[in-house]
């Protein structure tokens, strides 16, 4: 009799606890978004200044905190199909990596047959990273999909998972699937594409792009379907897609530099959101968008023209409930 009394409360007990696991679960929980602040204001953006809708459902920002240099990790992705007309943009990377803020962590990777290849891990030795610095083989389409290859770069993203830090990737690439058929802009449906920003948006990895055209399938058609695929993966991930017209840039400098200004100007965005139940990896919609102050009352008396204030905020258009650390 004892036995089965025993057994019974242990079953209730059980099932207490599993209520009260899936009750947790079920709850609002403390989420991050990586937001990229655009503006010519010289007044800082603060919480008070931002409006967070959490699937169409308003929640109050309960942190907003500049990101330092040392909580964050940069991947240089290089597509290995670029050609030696790429040879010309080395000592500009490398200048990129050397002027990195102390402390930022980053990582040179060179993709290629569906994987990223690295010479080293993440790390604040600026001058090391520079150093793996080389011309990519150039063979036609060697990186397969850029897309395939920063899929894979993330889910199994260097280091310690313990040492979640802000990521970036910064992939120079022509942006073309070639294993989603024809290169036309009416068909512009890739589920490689779909799966980067997936995971991309999963692992809080903001991706930004810079355009270049001299790799692998190039020209006409082929040009707009990887700037397309560039444009939707960025803005979908919180980062931007440098281009500049349909071929190669003239240099990648001013790229970098808006590069560097973004991470500068980065925050990391805490707020709730509803926990996903029993999928750990759904994702929930956000947006993020200035508040705008009321207009001051006009004046008969003119005096100078005050520009408009013009902010832009870079933030992914999911995340994962949960993310914190």
């Amino acid at each position: 009799m004892k036995r089965h009394l025993t057994s019974a409360l242990l079953l209730v007990s059980a099932f207490a606890l599993g209520l009260a696991a899936h009750a947790q679960v079920e709850g609002p929980v403390p989420t991050q978004a990586l937001v990229a602040v655009d503006t010519n204001s010289t007044a800082p953006i603060t919480a008070e200044s931002l409006k967070v809708t959490v699937n169409d459902h308003p929640q109050p920002l309960t942190a907003w905190t500049r990101l330092q240099p040392a909580n964050a990790q940069v991947a240089l992705l290089i597509d290995g199909g670029l050609r030696q007309s790429f040879g010309r943009e080395i000592d500009n990377l490398g200048n990129f990596v050397r002027t990195l803020s102390p402390g930022v962590e980053v990582l040179v990777g060179y993709m290629q047959y569906g994987h990223v290849a690295t010479a080293q891990n993440f790390t604040a030795d600026h001058e090391l990273a520079a150093s793996t610095l080389r011309l990519p083989e150039g063979m036609a389409e060697m990186s397969a999909s850029p897309y395939i290859c920063i899929s894979d770069f993330v889910k199994n993203w260097p280091g310690p998972a313990a040492a979640h830090k802000a990521r970036f990737i910064l992939t120079i690439t022509n942006g073309v699937d070639p294993y989603n058929g024809s290169t036309s802009i009416m068909n512009q449906g890739s589920p490689y594409v779909d799966d980067a920003i997936k995971q991309a948006q999963r692992a809080g990895v903001a991706v930004y792009a810079i355009y270049f055209a001299d790799a692998g399938i190039v020209g006409g058609m082929a040009d707009n379907s990887g700037q397309n695929y560039l444009s939707q993966m960025t803005h979908a991930t919180g980062g931007i897609s440098y281009w500049e017209g349909v071929g190669n840039p003239v240099s990648t400098r001013p790229f970098l530099q808006q590069f560097q200004h973004s991470i500068a100007e980065s925050y990391i965005a805490t707020f709730n959101a509803p926990a996903m139940g029993n999928d750990p990896g759904g994702l929930a919609n956000v947006k993020f968008d200035v508040v705008k102050p009321p207009k001051p009352p006009k004046s008969k008396i003119k005096g100078p023209k005050v520009p408009a204030v013009k902010t832009t905020l870079h933030a992914p258009e999911k995340v994962r409930p949960g993310n914190v650390e």
